[in-house]
């Protein structure tokens, strides 16, 4: 597995696209079969734990998404893999969190503060799992991970009117503002759900990025593209969505975060 960006050149004034690597994680619990997860969320503690160690033995680290682009801009982004936890499952900070700091990795989660401890009634035909409570969620930030916003409910921003659109961009990073101590810098489309409207109003909220899956045309560092990581990817498989992943998609220019005053 070899990072393919396309680094600036360090010292550049300008900053220049970079192809960068995603992973897409939601679940990681050792209770749930393939059988009993017909989304394909989640991983197994143990699989996880043997991914996390085949980036290391290839020279890889994984990083929050923050720490990915921070690292772009500066043309240092070489050997860092983004690591991303939709849905802010409480199994992230219980499992997930000590595989990741065994490995001296950090990851974004992507949480959902309208739905504190609650469930993922969004999926009706997996097992219902557990939502961060606020606690957990300023657990993770004081674990040395980022904290996004995966919206208020986890709900489809294309088919949202314009208020529901506002609380799921903007009332959802005010609100983990008040439970972290600090706004977002990324939001994650729901779903993977966007189109042009949402992307807008992402932007317009504040925030530095977003993540989707495959925006397609809409690609750029408010809709980034990531690569979807399940309990089936071992070995070869995982080698090969890591190598494939870059080159299908468009570079982005990893712009610098804005500043803007959440009310």
């Amino acid at each position: 597995m070899n990072n393919t960006s396309s680094e600036p050149t360090r010292g550049s004034s300008a900053v220049r696209p970079v192809r960068l690597l995603i992973a897409m994680y939601h679940s990681v619990d050792g209770r749930t079969g393939p059988a009993d997860d017909p989304y394909g969320v989640t991983v197994a503690p143990d699989r996880l734990d043997r991914q996390l160690r085949a980036l290391r033995d290839r020279g890889l680290r994984g990083v929050s998404v923050r720490e990915l682009l921070a690292a772009a801009r500066t043309g240092r982004a070489r050997g860092l893999i983004g690591l991303t936890f939709d849905d802010g499952y409480a199994d992230f900070l219980d499992t997930a969190v000590p595989l990741l700091r065994r490995h001296d990795c950090t990851a974004t989660v992507f949480v959902l503060p309208g739905l504190p401890g609650g469930t993922n009634d969004w999926d009706p035909l997996g097992p219902r799992k557990p939502l961060l409570t606020e606690a957990g969620v300023r657990a993770c930030a004081a674990a040395g991970m980022e904290v996004g916003s995966h919206g208020l409910r986890h709900r489809s921003l294309p088919a949202a009117d314009d208020a529901v659109l506002r609380a799921e961009t903007e009332e959802s990073r005010a609100l983990l503002r008040e439970m972290t101590g600090a706004a977002p810098e990324g939001f994650c489309y729901p779903y993977g759900h966007l189109d042009a409207r949402s992307v807008a109003a992402v932007r317009a909220a504040g925030y530095a990025y977003g993540c989707a899956i495959d925006p397609g045309a809409l690609g750029g560092v408010h809709a980034l593209p990531r690569v979807h990581v399940g309990q089936r990817d071992t070995g070869p498989r995982l080698a090969a969505k890591y190598l494939l992943h870059p080159l299908r998609r468009r570079p982005v220019v990893p712009a610098a975060a804005p500043v803007v005053r959440v009310p």
